[in-house]
């Protein structure tokens, strides 16, 4: 897993791109808009997007047209699948437990308390 991945991700602003770009590739200006940062705030947060490979960024005439690459995300799923699997195996053993639990036959509890009884 790359770590720069993680690191440009953490911060809101460049996760709130990603979200953006997730929909549909956008303009740096659209960025900035719907997110309401300044534009050179959005270029300096797609500088460490696109440094850590999550975005490219295409020209087109004037225009910076920015996507995702689908390829550190795939990484990121590849690695979060070894923490998926070791949470599915504590869901199953939790599983397990309870259904264990309700096969016991229940032993009839006294219905006074029993600090009460004699």
């Amino acid at each position: 897993m790359n770590p720069a991945i993680l690191s440009a991700l953490a911060e809101p602003n460049r996760l709130g791109i990603v979200e953006l770009l997730a929909r549909e590739p956008l303009t740096v200006g659209e960025i900035a808009a719907r997110l309401q940062i300044r534009q050179p705030q959005a270029s300096k947060h797609l500088r460490v997007l696109t440094d850590a490979g999550v975005v490219e960024v295409e020209a087109v005439a004037n225009r910076r047209i920015c996507r995702l690459r689908p390829e550190p995300f795939r990484e990121l799923d590849d690695w979060l699948g070894t923490y998926r699997t070791l949470w599915q195996d504590r869901f199953d053993q939790l599983d397990e437990y309870l259904q264990h639990l309700q096969q016991q036959p229940s032993d009839p509890q006294p219905t006074t308390p029993p600090e009460e009884q004699p």
